[in-house]
């Protein structure tokens, strides 16, 4: 089988490999860098025994690919070092009788330390609920949920100092360098393995019309369902785009910048995010081009790839996601269309929901 080359940081070393396309990350960990604190039980994303640090945010290593990990720094529990959260919570769950078996404890620190970060004090319901994806077949977790808690309450008396930026994601943190020290371009090799949709859009109005909208970022960033700008510079532009895909959601942190040939009328808009919850990486290419049809009429063209890395991503292998982004591309046109034509009565088409889903699936096997 053919191995790819992968370059990352793992506790803080660099590590340089040849993987397997389908090994995990937990048997890489495990097998190739021998650091067992990682452990492997369900190897189906379900139990979280092996959640571990990627880019700063907890993650299923045994759904995660090793070769979809080059270019990112990894924590497992050997590399935490002097975390002044991790060792507090370490101390916390020795007082608390918080382990037994210890199979579940080096996940469940992993998630532990993510709470403490994100929660500004203790509220015992919302962590029981963010441990809801770290099973514990010993303790009942009363020990855990005291132990988080008696942390969570040294950091709101100011007892316990946080790490800088210990919150921010991998995308929020790159929207912070891009404020301080000016935009970071985007840069998206096009070689690999990209899912695309096609689109095409009638509109009632004459190409040079049509095209100055298409000029305005905001304009057509808003069209997408989901999609909310928070910041606007220029042809560059920083959001949020939110996902629904059944009992799943997920919120990208998203940067995006639009490129522009007039003369064409012709655009490229390139994007990139992450889902600060699930780790999970998206890189999007959405390529317009305005075709006039005859004096009031044109024809948009899009063509929208995407590219998927981490645990969401095995949504794709059953197709639903691609049918999630087409419906999303078709509703993107409708918004598109009606904004142009200067509609603002109606609100705005919303995102696909797994209904709209199964509709498009049903459609498609029938021939409607």
């Amino acid at each position: 089988m053919s191995t790819f080359p992968i370059e990352l940081v793992v506790n803080g070393e660099a590590v340089r490999a040849s993987v397997e396309p389908r090994m995990h990350l937990g048997d890489f960990l495990r097998r190739d860098l021998g650091l067992t604190g990682t452990h492997l039980s369900c190897e189906h994303g379900v139990c979280g025994a092996c959640t571990v640090l990627i880019d700063g945010m907890p993650q299923r290593s045994c759904i995660t690919f090793a070769a979809a990990c080059s270019g990112t720094a990894i924590t497992t529990v050997e590399g935490y070092g002097d975390d002044p959260v991790m060792a507090a919570l370490r101390q916390a769950f020795h007082e608390h009788h918080a382990l037994q078996c210890g199979y579940c404890t080096p996940g469940m620190l992993c998630t532990a330390r993510d709470i403490v970060l994100r929660l500004p004090g203790p509220d015992a319901r919302r962590v029981r609920h963010e441990l809801a994806g770290n099973l514990c077949r010993c303790t009942g977790y009363v020990g855990i949920v005291e132990a988080i808690l008696a942390v969570l309450l040294k950091k709101s008396s100011g007892e316990l100092a946080m790490p800088v930026q210990a919150a921010a994601g991998a995308a929020e943190a790159a929207v912070a360098t891009a404020a301080d020290d000016g935009w970071v371009p985007i840069d998206l090799a096009e070689d690999g393995e990209w899912v695309e949709v096609r689109q095409s859009l009638a509109l009632a109005q004459g190409a040079d019309a049509a095209w100055k909208h298409l000029e305005d970022l905001p304009l057509v960033a808003n069209c997408l369902p989901g999609a909310k700008i928070t910041r606007h510079e220029g042809r560059r532009a920083e959001g949020v785009m939110d996902v629904k895909f059944g009992p799943v959601t997920a919120s990208f942190a998203m940067r995006a910048e639009l490129d522009l040939d007039a003369a064409a009328r012709r655009g490229n808009m390139r994007a990139e995010g992450v889902d600060r919850r699930s780790s999970t990486r998206v890189k999007t290419l959405l390529d317009y081009d305005v075709v006039p049809v005859d004096a009031g009429h044109c024809k948009v063209a899009l063509q929208l790839r995407f590219r998927l890395a981490g645990p969401l991503a095995q949504f794709s292998r059953a197709g639903l996601v691609n049918d999630y982004v087409a419906e999303l591309t078709r509703r993107f046109g409708v918004n598109l269309g009606n904004a142009m034509a200067g509609v603002t009565a109606a609100a705005p088409v919303e995102a696909p929901g797994l209904f709209a889903m199964l509709m498009v699936r049903l459609r498609r096997l029938f021939g409607g």
